[in-house]
C-alpha cells in the first residue's frame, strides 16, 4: 500500500506546485507557443486520470475519490476559490446504488398455451429496480412504438391503444424525420418512462432494432450487467426519477425482441422496417409476460468538484457561468482481451483536462465581470446525476446564467474545426461564432444528430432548468485532406466506446485539445464580460419547454 501511495502522493504535489501562466493573448512567445504549453498541460492531466491506478473512475468509487482529489489540487494550483461544500472544493451528491441480481431474474411470455421463457444476459436484461429489492409482475404486452407523445409535431404513438395495467414494449429514440430539437426531447428515456407511467403501465421493456445492433452489438453492452445503477436521493430521501409505478423494467436484445413479435399483428421484421421508414403503429401483443428480478441497494455519496474564478464587476459578479465535464467513467467492468479497467481516456478525462486548461487560461487574464464556475461532475455515466444535483443546488449566491460543456471531444487528428453541439437555441451563437472567429477555428454542424448528443451529457440538466448551453465537441475535418476525421470518430464509436480499449495508448492529439480550450476560455471571456447575459432565441422549443418563453 504505501508503494502504491508514494506516486499518488508526488502527484498530487506536483499538482498543487502553481505552473506558469500562459501568456496574455497576443504577446510573445505566440499562439503556437500557448498551444503547446497547453497541450502538454493536458496530456499530463489525461495521463493521470485515465491511469489503471484509478479503475476507471465509478462514481462512488476510490478511484473516483483520487481523481476528485486530484482536480480539487489543480484548482488549487491553477488559482481557483474553492467553491464546495463548507469552504472545500468538493460538493456532497447523494445516491442510492443498484445493482442487479442474476438469481430471481426472469422474463417470461405466455401465448397460446405456449411458454417462452429468455435467458438472463443472453436475450434479456432486467431494469434496476429503485424501490424495491425483489419485484414481479404479469400483465398484457402492448406495443407503442417509440413511446413518443409529440402534440407539437402532430405524432402519438400511443394513439389507438390503452396501456393501464399493461407492460409497454418499446424503441429508443424518436422519429427520423422529427426536427433535431424535438427529436433529441423526444429520445429521452426519462421523457418515455414519465409517458408510460402517465398513461398507467405496470411494465416497460426496450427492445433493441437492427441499426443500433449493428453499432452497438447486445451482447457486448450486456456482459457488463453488473455494473451499478444510480438514482440522485431527493430531500424527501427518497430516489428521483425512480417512477414506482412502473413495477418491473427490463432490455431484450434485437434476437430476443424477433420471438416476441411471433405471431403478432406484425412481425418483427414489419416492426423494423416500419421504424426506419417513421410509420410505426401501436397494438396489443397477445399473451401475457411475467418479468421478475432483484436489486440490491445501498445508500452512496460521490462529489462534483468545484472552483470560482470571482467576478469582476460587483453586481455582474451574481450571475455565474458554468464550465462542466464530467470526471467518473464506468469503472471496472467485464474483461476485453484481458483487460477489465475501463479507463474512459477520452470519455472524459479529456474533457476534464479541457476544462482544467480552459481555467488555467482564464485565471492568467483578467477575471470577466462575471463569475466563472469550473465543475468537475459525477455521475453522468449513471444518468447525468452530478450535474442534475448542482443545476437544482449551485450552492452559490445569485444565478446561474450560463453551461458550457466538455464531453468526450474525439481528437484522433489534426483538426481545423470543433462541433458545437446546441448553439442554434440560444444567443451564445454568436459568441462561439466571433471567439471561433478570432482564433481561426471552423464550426461544423452536428454529423450525427441521430445520435441525440445534446440531450445525453450534462449540459441537458442545465437545459433543463431554463439555463442557456453549448457543448463543444471534436472536429471532423483534418488539417491533412488524406485524413478523414468522421471515420476516425466513427471508428471509436464502434470499437473503444465505454470499453477497455478508451486509454491513453490510442493517438490523442493534444494540439487540437489545448485549442479547443482555448476557444472555450474565448467564449467565457465574451459572456463574461457581456452587457447582456445570455438568452434563449425567441421561440425556441428548449427556450418554450424549460426557459419560461
Amino acid at each position: 500500500m504505501k508503494q502504491l501511495l508514494v506516486p499518488i502522493a508526488l502527484t498530487l504535489l506536483v499538482a498543487c506546485g502553481r505552473e506558469p501562466a500562459p501568456d496574455v493573448p497576443g504577446a510573445a512567445p505566440g499562439a503556437a507557443a500557448r498551444e503547446a504549453d497547453g497541450a502538454r498541460r493536458i496530456h499530463a492531466d489525461v495521463a493521470f486520470l485515465a491511469d489503471d491506478l484509478l479503475e476507471g473512475r465509478a462514481a462512488g468509487t476510490r478511484g473516483y475519490d483520487l481523481a476528485a482529489l486530484y482536480v480539487a489540487n489543480r484548482y488549487r494550483a491553477i488559482g481557483l476559490e474553492p467553491a464546495g461544500d463548507d469552504g472545500s472544493y468538493l460538493q456532497a451528491v447523494p445516491l442510492l446504488e443498484g445493482r442487479r441480481e442474476r438469481d430471481g431474474a426472469s422474463f417470461s411470455f405466455s401465448r397460446d398455451g405456449e411458454l417462452i421463457d429468455f435467458a438472463f444476459q443472453d436475450d434479456f436484461l432486467p431494469g434496476v429496480n429503485y424501490n424495491a429489492g425483489t419485484h414481479a409482475v404479469t400483465a398484457p404486452l402492448v406495443f407503442v412504438g417509440q413511446a413518443v407523445h409529440a402534440p407539437e409535431l402532430d405524432h402519438d404513438d400511443f394513439d389507438g391503444v390503452d396501456v393501464r395495467g399493461k407492460i409497454a414494449v418499446y424503441f429508443s429514440g424518436a422519429p427520423s424525420d422529427f426536427p433535431n430539437t424535438q427529436r433529441a426531447f423526444h429520445a429521452s428515456g426519462r421523457q418515455k418512462l414519465t409517458r408510460l407511467a402517465e398513461r398507467g403501465a405496470v411494465g416497460a421493456v426496450q427492445i433493441g432494432n437492427p441499426v443500433d445492433e449493428a453499432k452497438y452489438p447486445w451482447a457486448r453492452g450486456a456482459r457488463n450487467w453488473a455494473m451499478p445503477g444510480m438514482r440522485l436521493v431527493g430531500p424527501d430521501g427518497q430516489p428521483v426519477d425512480a417512477f414506482p409505478q412502473l413495477r418491473a423494467t427490463a432490455s431484450l436484445g434485437v434476437h430476443a425482441a424477433r420471438r416476441l413479435f411471433e405471431g403478432a399483428d406484425m412481425d418483427a421484421e414489419e416492426v423494423f422496417a416500419r421504424r426506419e421508414a417513421g410509420t410505426l403503429e401501436a397494438f396489443d401483443l397477445d399473451g401475457q409476460a411475467t418479468l421478475a428480478g432483484r436489486t440490491t441497494l445501498a445508500r452512496v455519496t460521490s462529489h462534483n468538484v468545484v472552483g470560482r474564478l470571482s467576478g469582476s464587476d460587483a453586481t455582474l459578479a451574481a450571475e455565474h457561468i458554468v464550465y462542466t465535464a464530467h470526471l467518473d467513467h464506468v469503472g471496472i467492468g467485464a474483461e476485453v482481451d484481458g483487460d477489465g479497467i475501463y479507463n474512459g481516456a477520452f470519455d472524459n478525462a479529456l474533457g476534464t483536462a479541457v476544462m482544467l486548461e480552459a481555467a488555467t487560461q482564464l485565471v492568467a487574464t483578467p477575471a470577466p465581470k462575471r463569475t466563472l464556475l469550473f465543475v468537475a461532475l459525477t455521475a453522468e455515466e449513471r444518468g447525468l446525476l452530478g450535474a442534475e444535483h448542482f443545476a437544482s443546488n449551485p450552492g452559490v449566491e445569485g444565478t446561474l446564467v450560463a453551461n458550457i460543456n466538455m464531453d468526450m471531444p474525439v481528437f484522433l487528428a489534426d483538426v481545423t474545426d470543433v462541433v458545437p453541439i446546441g448553439i442554434e437555441h440560444s444567443s451564445l451563437e454568436d459568441d462561439v461564432k466571433a471567439a471561433a472567429d478570432v482564433l481561426g477555428i471552423g464550426l461544423t454542424a452536428d454529423p450525427k444528430p441521430e445520435e441525440v448528443v445534446f440531450v445525453r451529457s450534462d449540459q441537458y440538466a442545465f437545459v433543463r432548468k431554463g439555463i442557456p448551453a453549448v457543448y463543444l465537441d471534436a472536429g471532423i475535418k483534418a488539417r491533412s485532406p488524406d485524413v478523414d476525421a468522421l471515420a476516425l470518430y466513427e471508428d471509436f464509436l464502434t470499437g473503444h466506446y465505454h470499453q477497455p480499449s478508451d486509454e491513453t495508448s490510442l493517438p490523442i492529439h493534444y494540439p487540437s485539445a489545448a485549442r479547443l480550450a482555448m476557444l472555450n476560455a474565448a467564449i467565457g471571456r465574451r459572456v463574461g464580460d457581456a452587457d447582456q447575459k445570455p438568452r434563449w432565441k425567441e421561440g425556441d422549443f428548449f427556450g418554450r419547454t424549460f426557459g419560461g418563453q
